[in-house]
């Protein structure tokens, strides 16, 4: 069992698979959904990937199950999900928790900047 955060991390990036700014952009393209998972000063700071949903990391749980009061209805187990944050950490074990929610087709674009560095939109 893991016992340190950096632990916590590698185990999520062993079941949650990494991918690109371009593939999440092409990935969006297609539908998937794209979470940011930062706090509110951060995407107030820098905006966020254009289309993309903002549920900071400590609301996910209660967006993401669809038993939840907050379940938020733009996620679906049928649809990719495509989660960043500030440099992957989060996202990982975001994508971590939603793989045990149940959510198959779950990926970690890493950080914001990995998204603008490859010439995504952003919304301010």
């Amino acid at each position: 069992m893991p016992t340190s955060v950096k632990e916590l991390v590698a185990a999520a990036n062993t079941v949650v698979p990494k991918i690109s700014g371009t593939e999440a952009q092409e990935m969006a393209a297609k539908g998937a959904l794209v979470v940011d998972l930062r706090d509110g000063t951060e995407v107030a700071a820098s905006g966020k990937a254009a289309g993309a949903v903002h549920i900071s990391r400590g609301m996910l749980e209660f967006k993401a199950d669809p038993e939840s009061p907050g379940f938020d209805k733009n996620f679906s187990k049928d649809k990719p999900v495509v989660l960043y944050c500030g440099s992957g950490g989060r996202a990982a074990l975001a994508g971590k928790l939603l793989k045990d929610f149940g959510y198959d087709k779950v990926f970690n674009a890493g950080g914001f900047k990995d998204w603008v560095e490859a010439g995504g939109k952003v919304d301010k």
